[in-house]
This record gives C-alpha cells, structure tokens and sequence, in this order.
C-alpha cells in the first residue's frame, strides 16, 4: 500500500522506504500523537522521534538493529510520555533542544543545538530550532539523496498553520517569523512535512497561506 501518511490510534503504522532510511509512523496515546521510526538501511541502526505515548506500541515497532537515540522534539508532556520507558527497555540515548531538556523529566544525554546534526547509522538529521510554541521545540530536517526534503516538525509546524502559542502575540510572531525563515524560505515545495499530530502536508500546500495565517495571527 502507498505511503499516505494517515494513522489512527489502535490501527497499523504507515511505512515508508526513502532512499538511505525506512520510515515508520504511528499514532499513539489520548492525544492522538505520532511517533515516527528511522531506520538506516545500511546498519540497521533506529532512531525515535518522540516516544509520545504507548511505549509496548513504539518498541513493537522495532527491528533486529538497535535503537541508538530517542529525539523528543519539545517538552509538552504528550510528546514523552513513553521516553522513560523505551528508554529502559532499550538503552537508547536521549536527545533534546536546550532549552526544552530541563522541562523533560527523563535527562537528555545529548542537547541539542540549532544547526546540529544526529545521525542514524549512515544517514543524518538536522536540528532546525523553532521558537514559539515552547522555547526549545525543533524540526528534523533528512534531505534524502536524489530525493526531496523529509521535515519532523513536532508541533511547530502542521497542515493549516503553525503551532499553539496560547494567544502570546510574541511567541506567535516569533515562530512564524523561525518557520518562514528557516522552512519555507530555505526549503522547497516539495518537503515532505510530518507533524506531531494528524495528517502529513507539504510546504507547497501550505505555502499560498502564510499571509493567510499572520493576518489571523494564530
């Protein structure tokens, strides 16, 4: 079955081959938060994306190659949930923003940077920090060889707008000033977007209404 990105809670994950990487997403927990699995295809070597919830779910999901590192892409409690106990399960290094780390009661072995890179066996990943819906959230940017752009945005970044600042004015402006930036300016059409929540997107879908967000100012 072709990869459309859609899961529910309870029901199959959604597997994706891309060059250099398998890709695995699934729903998981009360608020229907996705998790996604790399897999390098070369080693074997996985790395999570948010260990959100349903840790028997996420460690199902694994293969024979070892989990090296769980990213958890801001400190919103629905988003780590399970971190403590994939991480028990599976010795698997723990990665974070800075400034998310200390609100993430599981401790980060690896703080994260803007411009970072964490790798996945043969494949790597880059941190793009996002300011607004907390201070540390961030993307994962794979630029997949001979392919397009692959972008983990937790929840700074969703199909029809950016994340919840909560009705701060600041941290609105401030993160969709970081998502125009560092997204749509630097990025093309064709980034494939997968959030923390629901269905995936891209940045050319969403392109035609960042005014359309700014004016509405949420």
């Amino acid at each position: 079955m072709a990869y459309d990105g859609n899961v529910t809670v309870g029901g199959p994950p959604a597997v994706r081959e891309l060059a250099g990487l398998v890709l695995t997403k699934v729903a998981v927990g009360p608020m229907d938060n996705n998790a996604y699995l790399l897999r390098c295809v070369k080693t074997g070597e996985q790395l999570l994306i948010d260990a959100a919830a349903e840790a028997p779910t996420l460690l199902g999901l694994l293969g024979p190659g070892p989990l090296t590192l769980v990213v958890t892409t801001h400190r919103h409690r629905d988003h780590w949930q399970a971190l403590a106990e994939v991480v028990k399960a599976t010795s698997a290094r723990t990665a974070a923003h800075v400034d998310d780390a200390p609100g993430i009661p599981v401790p980060t072995d690896v703080p994260l940077h803007d411009g970072d890179h964490v790798r996945v066996g043969a494949a790597e990943l880059e941190v793009i920090h996002l300011v607004g819906h907390t201070p540390g959230s961030i993307a994962l940017l794979y630029d997949e060889p001979g392919g397009r752009p692959h972008l983990f945005t937790g929840d700074s970044l969703f199909p029809g707008g950016v994340g919840n600042t909560h009705g701060s004015r600041e941290n609105f402006e401030s993160l969709i000033n970081d998502v125009e930036r560092k997204l749509f300016d630097r990025l093309p059409d064709e980034t494939w977007v997968y959030p923390g929540h629901g269905a995936d997107t891209t940045l050319g879908t969403e392109r035609p209404h960042l005014g359309e967000w700014r004016a509405r100012g949420w």
